[in-house]
């Protein structure tokens, strides 16, 4: 496929960590909050959740894009754990709830990427996963960590890229799908609009 890197990206999201990494693509783009319905039905699998939800994201943002030809980025976020998904925790309690849980244990993150090219009308949607094993963790450590506040808005109640890493023993999969947008599979997706990131 040609590239076509005058093409305009928007990201639909509010995600400080999301806009970061894909920066750090070096490619423009524009950010346009996403305000899409983000309930699921209990029987959906993590894939269909991380799908569904970043393709809601995505097309939420449509309609303030305009009729620019605009290659929209949606992604969404869990932590999985027993076939339990984990959010983000409604407060300190509910995060000291799932960081007992996840501590001295393996743990998935699932990611999903939805990319909708606004001029064609066409649509990418796919997800990674990859697993994290937390350290074993006191009372008193998941206290102190929870008192930083790095977890409130996160989901599993972690941040991998932040002091959370203390609590991470090991990952096998993708690091940046953990933070919150797999760059791998991001910039895969966007060949596909004839955009490239490493020809320019």
């Amino acid at each position: 496929m040609e590239h076509d890197n005058s093409r305009h990206i928007i990201l639909a999201s509010g995600s400080p960590r999301r806009r970061e990494l894909l920066a750090s693509l070096g490619l423009p783009f524009e950010v346009l909050s996403s305000d899409a319905d983000e309930s699921t039905p209990p029987e959906w699998s993590p894939e269909a959740i991380v799908r569904n939800l970043a393709m809601r994201k995505a097309e939420a943002v449509i309609p303030v894009a305009g009729d620019r030809d605009a290659v929209i980025i949606g992604s969404d976020t869990i932590v999985v754990l027993d076939d339990m998904v984990l959010g983000k925790p409604a407060d300190e309690q509910d995060s000291a709830r799932m960081l007992g849980m996840l501590q001295g244990r393996t743990h998935q993150v699932y990611t999903g990427v939805a990319c909708i090219g606004s001029a064609e009308g066409r649509t990418l949607v796919d997800h990674r996963v990859t697993s994290v094993t937390m350290r074993a963790m006191s009372e008193e450590e998941i206290s102190a960590y929870i008192a930083t506040g790095e977890p409130a808005d996160k989901a599993g109640s972690y941040a991998i890229q932040g002091l959370g890493a203390t609590l991470v023993e090991e990952i096998e999969g993708c690091y940046f799908n953990v933070v919150g947008l797999p760059l791998s599979l991001l910039s895969g997706m966007l060949s596909g609009f004839g955009i490239s990131v490493l020809n320019r």
